[in-house]
């Protein structure tokens, strides 16, 4: 495999992250976790690397997702409202159903509710890098399912992270925002191309929404929607497609495992059986294990029932339910969405850890063998 296909390839970026997460939660259980904890504490000109991360190069990411939606809503996988019907109703299945696990199960407890919103997510860098690996076993046509569905999934966590996870608006940081987009769109609307341009006013966007209240990682997909994706002459890459094509390297290979190393360590030391099944990590895991694949595979079977969808061109239900299940692997941004939920409280923080890190196992385990178990199946017949 040459450079360039290796830099854009799901599979090798997945198994960076998982190596970089191991690495992590390694290191925590293995004498090294006030190492560990040492280095993620530790300032880049005055900032805790753990935050810089977060609210830095996460950033970065959410502007690449930003770019991916915009793309694929314009001229990709979701360009018509049949192509986005049935990945657009699995994904909200597939987030309503965890959600209302997490809520039922977390019920007695008003503190930790907040955390609701942890196995609606989807990794769409982990799960298609699982499907990766089962290479010509899983027809394209799921590949294509589940990558239209994780980015639709993206979109709504960025809505949710929005709209739920905000702290007090300041009204003039949230306006000195307002005008810079303003200012973003109508140099689209002109048909200015520099992407300098418009990376300095996101940078200016990045500090007016950090300080607003609202969280930094919110400007990146605001960037990426007032980037231009049209107007070019014949021959040309429009700038979203430079700039995705630029970052996709960097966000695969270095700020999704820097994330991962950053957010995934936890210790089993001192974990008791009962901390393992408390509420937060039993909701998070059944949400993801159990949640994902009830409201995308009944939102979809229904849709399919009654003639509104199809089922993907090729595969069979075994199969696609293969791939609902490795929706339950929530990992980066359900770690990222916990942290927002739980901002001040480590204990909380290590149990949201394991919900994720046991709910995105069993999810990735089991559809796994599902998928083999489909395509074993499907030779036969």
């Amino acid at each position: 495999m040459s450079l360039t296909k290796l830099l854009h390839s799901p599979l090798a970026a997945g198994v960076l992250l998982i190596i970089t997460s191991f690495i992590a939660i390694i290191l925590c259980n293995t004498g090294g976790e006030e190492l560990y904890t040492s280095f993620i504490h530790r300032s880049i000109a005055g900032v805790p690397v753990e935050k810089f991360v977060n609210d830095v190069l996460m950033s970065v990411f959410f502007l690449m997702v930003g770019l991916e939606i915009k793309r694929e809503f314009l001229t990709g996988q979701l360009a018509q409202w049949s192509q986005r019907m049935l990945p657009g109703a699995a994904a909200v299945g597939g987030m309503l159903v965890p959600a209302a696990i997490y809520l039922v199960i977390n019920r007695e407890d008003h503190h930790t509710l907040s955390g609701w919103a942890i196995p609606s997510a989807t990794d769409i860098a982990f799960s298609l890098g699982i499907l990766s690996l089962l290479g010509s076993k899983v027809p394209t046509s799921l590949k294509i399912f589940l990558a239209a569905l994780a980015i639709i999934d993206d979109l709504g966590a960025v809505i949710i992270i929005a709209l739920f996870y905000t702290a007090g608006i300041n009204i003039d940081m949230l306006s000195g925002a307002l005008v810079t987009v303003i200012v973003l769109l109508l140099l689209n609307r002109r048909g200015v191309v520099a992407l300098p341009v418009y990376l300095s006013l996101g940078v200016v966007l990045w500090y007016f929404i950090n300080q607003s209240g609202i969280h930094a990682t919110v400007a990146g997909v605001i960037l990426a929607l007032c980037i231009p994706h049209s107007g070019q002459k014949i021959g040309q890459t429009s700038p979203l497609l430079k700039l995705e094509h630029r970052l996709a390297p960097w966000v695969s290979f270095l700020i999704i495992p820097v994330f991962g190393f950053v957010n995934a360590g936890v210790s089993f030391l001192h974990t008791s059986v009962d901390q393992l099944f408390s509420a937060v990590p039993l909701g998070i895991m059944l949400g993801l294990f159990i949640g994902k694949q009830l409201g995308i595979g009944l939102i979809s079977f229904l849709l399919i029932r009654f003639g509104v969808a199809q089922l993907p061109k090729g595969a069979t239900t075994l199969q696609f339910y293969g791939v609902a299940m490795l929706c339950g692997i929530g990992f980066t941004m359900s770690l990222f969405i916990g942290g927002l939920a739980f901002p001040n409280d480590p204990m909380l923080l290590d149990e949201v850890k394991i919900g994720v890190l046991g709910g995105s196992l069993l999810s990735a385990v089991v559809g796994v063998v599902l998928l083999n178990v489909a395509y074993r199946r499907k030779e036969i017949a």
